[in-house]
Formats: structure tokens, sequence, C-alpha cells
């Protein structure tokens, strides 16, 4: 099929066959760690086919993502298909995003060996990416001020976005503050209220933030209002996607904006270990922040990825957001992915304590790296997420967002299999400010949440992590 071919398809159709991804399928790279012959803690903006050839000309990871869209967005996607494959090859763009992500946004942002952690775990060593630390809260911010800068060299003068937490939003609404750009946020009714601290942020930002009343009134929901307002806009208006899905070009464009995460993780954990980390463990919703951590390691066979989805209630519940434990492959906001949906080919319900992760989909290109066998992916229910937002406060000082909770969780238990001899790296993707007063709310009508023992704490005693993120009988 021609690069310019593009499929015209209803957003959510359904593809039940595919062919099987085989980790053979992937190209033969070098063996070799790149971040020691980069410059130190410099933005690197990937070139599409990244590390390991992909997507194609036509947006796919083998059978995965593509562009399925009204024709009305093709010109659109064309016109930043183009722009961006003139940026990445611009060194003075390069320079400019590099220079306001270091001066403006924050970074680098440090690694942490996670100590106390490690000591009350009595297994792996943690270290965590802090990019919870970065302007905004969290990694959206990456991503958010690569879109606008390349919006602006576009000619656009307003941006819409849609946010589930909260954190896109408000990364898209400072930079918008920044560059002088209009900005329009949609958000779900639900999450407005989970996330009331950020949508006054926004607004203080200057951001107009209209609330989605539809369907379960989350992250899905946002994302159509915003797709649709894009449509009707579309001669002065860029759509700032806040995660990697959608049609191409946006899952790489997306993934090479977050790339500076797992780049430096990369080359701190070499400078402070001496080695690559034996785990390299993210949350996964759309899963910008994990395919921005993978990318780095993706081509080191050493180095195992796992990606963590929301199990909400439990798996067997019916009210999750775990796309690839239990999703089936079809096509949602103009990409083919895992999509959790009923024999119909209906958009499920889900459900998430974390605003963050309630998505029916993921990123095409971990469905790739799922189905190659080159990443693994698991799912953590609320309440041991819950569990590892209370550890890592108590223990570290650090807040975690209910997202990056997740992957704590699951570091946590895995922390307890190995030896102390290894090490996993989370990456943290987010602080957890945004969900003080909603877990303060869910700790004072959930008493089967195990507490941490302030005794424990102050003498180093191991915790039994299965009582801190299980659920007492």
């Amino acid at each position: 099929m021609p690069q310019s071919t593009v499929h015209i398809h209803n957003w959510n159709r359904v593809e039940q066959k595919g062919e099987k991804i085989r980790l053979s399928d992937i190209p033969e790279t070098k063996a070799k760690n790149e971040a020691t012959n980069e410059t130190k803690n410099d933005f690197q903006i990937s070139k599409w086919r990244g590390r390991y050839g992909l997507p194609d000309d036509r947006g796919y990871f083998g059978q995965f993502g593509g562009r399925f869209v009204p024709e009305v967005l093709v010109p659109a996607l064309e016109e930043l298909t183009e722009a961006y494959e003139a940026v990445s090859e611009d060194s003075s763009f390069k320079e400019e995003l590099r220079e306001m992500l270091r001066r403006w946004a924050g970074r680098p942002t440090p690694l942490y060996h996670a100590r106390r952690l490690s000591r009350r775990l009595g297994g792996a060593q943690i270290y965590l990416k802090r990019e919870d630390l970065l302007h905004t809260g969290a990694h959206k911010v990456n991503n958010a001020l690569g879109q606008a800068l390349l919006a602006k060299r576009m000619g656009k003068k307003r941006i819409v976005a849609e946010t589930g937490a909260g954190q896109h939003g408000v990364a898209t609404a400072s930079v918008c503050a920044m560059l002088d750009l209009e900005c329009v946020v949609y958000m779900g009714e639900e999450d407005m209220k989970r996330q009331a601290l950020n949508v006054f942020r926004m607004r203080l930002l200057g951001a107009e933030v209209r609330p989605v009343a539809a369907g379960t009134r989350t992250l899905k929901e946002a994302v159509t209002e915003a797709i649709r307002d894009w449509v009707s806009n579309v001669a002065t208006t860029h759509y700032l996607l806040g995660s990697a899905v959608g049609p191409h070009p946006y899952p790489a464009m997306v993934r090479d904006f977050q790339s500076v995460i797992g780049e430096e993780a990369k080359e701190q954990f070499l400078e402070m270990t001496g080695k690559l980390p034996d785990y390299v463990v993210a949350c996964v919703g759309g899963g910008s922040n994990a395919i921005g951590m993978f990318h780095a390691f993706v081509t080191e066979p050493s180095v195992r990825l796992i990606g963590v989805e929301a199990a909400g209630r439990g798996l067997e519940s019916g009210y999750h957001a775990a796309s690839l434990a239990k999703g089936r492959v079809g096509v949602l906001h103009g990409s083919k992915s895992y999509v959790l949906q009923d024999a119909d080919g209906q958009i499920l319900t889900t459900h998430s304590i974390s605003a963050g992760l309630d998505y029916p989909g993921v990123g095409p290109e971990h469905s790739y790296l799922k189905e190659s066998g080159r990443a693994t992916y698991v799912a953590i229910d609320d309440e041991r997420a819950l569990g590892a937002f209370r550890l890592l406060s108590g223990v570290e000082g650090i807040i975690p967002a209910l997202e990056s909770a997740h992957a704590l969780a699951y570091a946590s238990e895995l922390a307890q299999s190995l030896g102390s001899g290894q090490s996993i790296l989370v990456n943290l993707s987010g602080r957890g400010d945004k969900d003080v007063n909603l877990v303060a709310e869910v700790l004072g009508t959930t008493a089967r949440i195990s507490p941490i023992s302030p005794s424990s704490v102050a003498r180093d005693e191991k915790v039994n992590v299965a009582d801190v993120l299980g659920v007492r009988g």
C-alpha cells in the first residue's frame, strides 16, 4: 500500500483478525550502550522507526497503529506528518526544545535509589526516575512542550487537548500560557470531580475547561470531544494528544517526545550502578510514560520491560481498565490496537481509581511489544495501588500519583521475589498531590486497606508486602 493511502473507517470499528507478531520480526540492532555516546542530559529527538525500525511509513507497528480517520482529518494529519519529519531534522527546533525542557521544565529529572523502600521489602534494589519533580508535576509536559512548539511552527493559534487525571491538561495549559496560544481542554465530568484541584489549576493558567457529560464521563469521551472540536476547526487548531494513542503520526511523535525519560534514566543508571537495570517498570493507560521509558531499553535484551495496567476492582469484576489483559484487537480513536469491547464491538465501560489509567484502549506500540514478547504486561487493582501509594509516602517521603502507584505496587511485589543483587527501575510518572483528597475519602471508608506501622518505619523493619498491598480477610 502506498505511503499516502489512508484507511477511512468508523472510529470504533473492530478488527477481529491479524497475524501474530514474533520477537524475531524486530530488526537486529547492535548491542551497545548508546547512552554513553550521547551528550550528557542532551535531549534527543528520535527519528521514526526509532531504535528498532518502527513504525513503518504507514504508521504501523506490525499489525497495530495506522490511520483510521474521517476524510476531513487526512490533510491535517499529512500536514502534521510533514511538519514533524521536518523538525526531526531541524537542529534549531531541537535546540529550542532542549533549552526549554532544561530551563523551563526542569530537565534532567533525577534518578533516586529508594534504599529505605528496598530494605523494607528485603529483595531487589528499587530505583525511581523522578518525573514527579518535573514542572507541572508529571511527565506530560515533555510531550506538551514538543507538540506546542511544533504547532507554533505550523502557524496554529489554538490548541485543543483531552485530559483524564488532569496532568496533561495542566501541562498543556502551562505551555499554552507561556507560548501565547489559545487553550481548550476537554475533561469528563466524573474526572472533573475526582481532580477538582487540577481543574482549578488549568483555569488559573488561562485554559477553558469544557466538561464532557456523555457516556462514562471519563477520558474516552474527552478524547472523542477533543477530536470533534479539531474536525470543526482544523485550519487553525492543533490537537495536542496527550498519550501514545490515536492515528499516525501521534503514537510515534508522542513516544519520541517522551523518550527523553528513558534516555536520561539509562545514562543515569549506568553512572550510578555501572550496569543496566534488570527490570524496567511503568504504569500503562494509553502508555506515553511507559513507552517513553521503554524506548531506550527496547534493544537491550538483558532488560525486562513490564507495563502495569489498572485492574480496578479485579480483572474478573468487569470494572477495570486493562486493555492488554482483557481486550481484543479493534480500532479506537483512529488507531488499531487492543481495545476493551463486547462481542458486538461496542466499547466497554472502564474503571480505575486512577483517572489517568481509566481508558479502554492502549497505544499501538504497546500492543506490538506485547505480541512480540518484548514486553510483559500485568495488572494491579485499586487496593494494591492504594497500598503502594501509602507505602512510598510513609517510607521514602514521596507521595506518588495513583497512576505511578500501580507500577510501584507491582515493583514492590516483584522485588520480594528477587535477590538483593538485582535491580528494578520504576518510572515515577507523576506526583500525588492531585490524589490526596480522593485517597483521604477512600481510606476513610475502606478499613480493609492495611495500615503502615509507624514503629516499623522507624525501626527499618521489613514489611510483608502482601499485607501492605493486599486486602485483609
